[in-house]
C-alpha cells in the first residue's frame, strides 16, 4: 500500500521532488541536489524509507542503487487530494471544486481546460 505524500516530511518530500523532476537518481546526485548538506549515509536511509513507503523503486547498476519513482507527481497528487475529498467533502469532488472556485483558487480559464478535459476523457472512455 502507498502512503500518502502529504504524510511525508519535510526532506522526503524534497528528495522525492528531486526524483521526480530529475528521473532515475542515485543517492550520491540527490545529496548534491539537496538544498541542504547532508550526509551520504543520511541520503541512503531517506531513499530506502520512501522506497518503504512505496514511493520509490530502485535497480542495481553496477552495485550502485538508481532510484526512480514508483509513479507519477500527478497521480501522486491526485491520490492526497482523493483522500481531503473523502476525509473532508465526504467523497465529492464537487463540492472541492465549488470550494476552489469559491475562494478564487481555481479562476474561469482553468475551469475551462478541466471542462475541456472532462470533455475529452468521456469521448476517448467510449
Amino acid at each position: 500500500m502507498k502512503h500518502n505524500v502529504a504524510d511525508l516530511g519535510e526532506l522526503e518530500r524534497e528528495v522525492l521532488h528531486l526524483v521526480w523532476k530529475h528521473g532515475r537518481s542515485t543517492a550520491d546526485w540527490v545529496q548534491k541536489a539537496l538544498s541542504r548538506p547532508l550526509k551520504e549515509s543520511t541520503v541512503r536511509t531517506v531513499l530506502k524509507r520512501l522506497e518503504a513507503k512505496g514511493h520509490l523503486t530502485h535497480t542495481v547498476d553496477s552495485r550502485t542503487f538508481v532510484y526512480e519513482a514508483a509513479d507519477t507527481r500527478c497521480r501522486a497528487a491526485a491520490r492526497a487530494v482523493k483522500r481531503i475529498v473523502d476525509r473532508f467533502c465526504s467523497g465529492s469532488v464537487e463540492e472541492v471544486l465549488v470550494g476552489l472556485v469559491d475562494a478564487r483558487i481555481v479562476d474561469s480559464a482553468e475551469l475551462q481546460r478541466l471542462a475541456d478535459k472532462i470533455a475529452h476523457a468521456r469521448k476517448s472512455r467510449k
